[in-house]
């Protein structure tokens, strides 16, 4: 196994419930096995997964992949879900180049589609700012647009949601995301203005740990979704408590793509959906998301149109997005030979 790191400039600051950021700083990581060389990307961001200096000494440690893969604790959580991340995605890769099918045949043992759906991210900007970039993505062609909320006052919240159903049109599917930011009040407050406008969810109304609330959250005309939750507590947290209608699948937060894949499929077994977005990452992890999300059990829009963000990446992105909808990478693997000077270390 081998790792190299890199930096990346994010074109603009990002918020998270971490804080801001304005730079992902990752490793390449590549693993051979049989003669072929598979790739994965281990790009931690506290919050979501373990620090930049846990992550570089895991992989450090990890000399035999199979180190860090049974790397998991009493939950049964990965210790250092974005170095097993890396690791996993590339011994994936490496086995589904072997055999010569994509990355989501092999994961899904079946024939993947041609494009997944994806949602535009319509950031917390004013009303007016906030109607025109909802415009602007319907213009492109997405069906589904997720808006950022719970940076500012719930009044002004609220007119933002409103101003974002009236932009959108009736025919949108809408989704807020407040990344844990209200207090109960407020979360029931703007949950019925939301379940009002026909908002297909919210997401992570309350702070992380906050499982049984969210559990008494549901049922008030929109669904909940939980996505800070999940990579705190694991996904069984969620599941025993009945705290979501849909969980949102970060590869990179779970540990890797097979263990995503498991995720979802617990879920769907549940009647829970599952929704695939990344941690903002490099073209390498973002390209294992999109095979993901063509392999889940039930198919709905993901949040994987986050190329943009940055200033420049590793390598051309090959899962380009039109009208709303992300094409899966084609060849063996990860994306046949698109990656092939990233494979050489020499390169």
């Amino acid at each position: 196994m081998q790792y190299e790191p890199f930096s990346l400039d994010l074109r603009s600051p990002l918020s998270t419930a971490a804080g801001a950021i304005s730079r992902r700083d990752g490793f390449l990581v590549r693993v051979e096995r049989g003669g072929v060389v598979g790739l994965g990307e281990a790009t931690p961001l506290p919050g979501w997964t373990e620090s930049h200096e846990d992550c570089v000494a895991a992989l450090a440690a990890g000399r035999r992949p199979e180190s860090i893969l049974g790397e998991l604790d009493d939950a049964g959580r990965p210790s250092h879900p974005a170095a097993r991340h890396g690791v996993e995605l590339a011994v994936a890769d490496a086995a589904a180049r072997a055999v010569d099918e994509s990355l989501a045949a092999f994961l899904a043992d079946r024939d993947p589609p041609e494009t997944v759906p994806v949602n535009a991210t319509v950031g917390d900007g004013s009303v007016d700012a906030t109607a025109e970039a909802t415009r602007e993505a319907v213009d492109e062609g997405f069906g589904a647009i997720k808006v950022k909320v719970g940076a500012r006052d719930p009044d002004v919240d609220e007119a933002r949601l409103r101003a974002v159903r009236d932009a959108a049109g009736d025919g949108v599917e809408l989704r807020a995301d407040a990344n844990g930011a209200w207090d109960v009040g407020t979360a029931i407050r703007l949950i019925d203005v939301a379940a009002d406008l026909d908002f297909a969810y919210v997401e992570q109304p309350l702070g992380a740990s906050e499982v049984e609330a969210h559990a008494d959250l549901r049922g008030r005309g929109v669904e909940i979704a939980l996505d800070e939750s999940v990579a705190a507590l694991g996904p069984e947290r969620i599941f025993d408590a009945d705290a979501a209608d849909v969980v949102v699948c970060k590869p990179m937060a779970l540990g890797g793509p097979i263990r995503t894949l498991d995720v979802a499929r617990r879920a769907s077994q549940r009647g829970v959906k599952s929704v695939v977005t990344t941690t903002i990452d490099a073209v390498v992890a973002r390209a294992g998301a999109v095979h993901v999300a063509a392999a889940l059990p039930d198919r709905t829009a993901c949040g994987l149109a986050t190329g943009s963000m940055l200033a420049d990446d590793l390598a051309p992105d090959p899962a380009p997005v039109e009208d709303g909808r992300i094409h899966v990478p084609e060849g063996p693997g990860l994306a046949g030979d698109a990656f092939a000077a990233l494979r050489d270390p020499s390169g």
